[in-house]
């Protein structure tokens, strides 16, 4: 049985919220839900015609007795001896919560989108055709090591690097339509030696000696949630932190923060960023030739000065309406 969390569209766009970027572990069925992982727990999501979002929880092997997988209501779901469940038996209330913190349901959306048309033209404009898009609350572990996977990368590319990274080195939770769902490594998992030889031989690259050596370093220097303790840290400052790890510039380190640790003002530039920047709003910038530090730095701050507090969440709207996959 799927369950209602009360929502419209103004306040949540789920297609362009989940395959924007933001997160690589969401992957969208031809019988039209979302299906990927938050936390522990594997989700099916969708939005019915008044945009409420509608989620089902998949039992997962360690939690009980399983049900059919035909117990979600789709005829192209076949049953199967195999297949787990689906359960509706878990407490709703937390799988709510779990949900309204990942997607920040609490920070109202439409209020923000007006503000900044009022201070913005081009915001204005743009937005007309791209409301409800949202900046995710992620798990800072997952969140840091997959945009180390980001460097030089495309989505389709970098999903499948984090499957590998979870399917290789986490813990199975749940399988569906033959599909195995796993956990997000654990840090202590990543910091093995053995890790960097074989993420090489399934394809990262230079990217498996920064993960392995920043699941080296945190594991060795730094505590238990330490990631997470930055969301208590002033922006500037987590900033910093998150480029003293192997692997991590300042564009990663911005992800880090807006995506995970409660900086809504950190502006992530990349390339992209940098054309829609210069074709909207500094011309001047055109004929620099690299996005060198300084450029950089005076990108983030326009967006700051001209979109307050929650710039990142405006920004991720601008760019976002110019991926070509969301033209249509």
């Amino acid at each position: 049985m799927w369950r209602k969390l009360s929502c419209n569209f103004m306040e949540l766009n789920l297609d362009i919220t989940l395959g924007g970027g933001q997160s690589f572990r969401w992957t969208k069925l031809d019988i039209g839900h979302w299906i990927g992982v938050i936390e522990n727990s594997v989700f099916s999501l969708k939005q019915d015609e008044n945009g409420n979002l509608l989620y089902f929880v998949h039992k997962s092997f360690n939690k009980g007795s399983n049900i059919d997988c035909d117990s979600l209501p789709s005829k192209r779901l076949k049953k199967t001896k195999k297949d787990p469940v689906y359960s509706s038996s878990q407490d709703s209330s937390s799988f709510e919560s779990s949900l309204k913190d990942y997607f920040n349901l609490d920070i109202k959306l439409k209020d923000y989108y007006n503000m900044w048309s009022k201070v913005d033209e081009n915001f204005k404009k743009v937005s007309e055709g791209y409301s409800g898009i949202r900046i995710l609350r992620q798990p800072p572990v997952e969140n840091l090591f997959s945009f180390i996977c980001s460097a030089n990368n495309n989505i389709p590319r970098i999903t499948s690097m984090v499957e590998k990274l979870c399917s290789n080195y986490g813990e199975k939770i749940a399988e569906c339509e033959g599909k195995l769902f796993y956990t997000f490594p654990a840090i202590r998992r990543l910091a093995q030696d053995d890790v960097e030889a074989k993420l090489r031989e399934l394809g990262f690259g230079y990217r498996a000696k920064y993960i392995a050596q920043t699941a080296k370093y945190l594991h060795e220097k730094k505590p238990d949630n330490w990631l997470t303790s930055l969301r208590n840290m002033p922006y500037e400052k987590a900033h910093e932190e998150l480029q003293a790890l192997p692997g991590v510039g300042a564009k990663v380190a911005d992800c880090v923060c807006l995506m995970s640790l409660d900086k809504y003002n950190a502006i992530p530039v990349d390339t992209h960023i940098w054309q829609v920047t210069v074709k909207d709003y500094l011309p001047h910038l055109k004929n620099a030739k690299a996005l060198t530090n300084k450029i950089y730095q005076q990108i983030g701050d326009f967006y700051r000065e001209r979109f307050g507090d929650y710039a990142g969440w405006a920004n991720t709207v601008l760019f976002a309406a110019d991926l070509k996959m969301f033209k249509k």
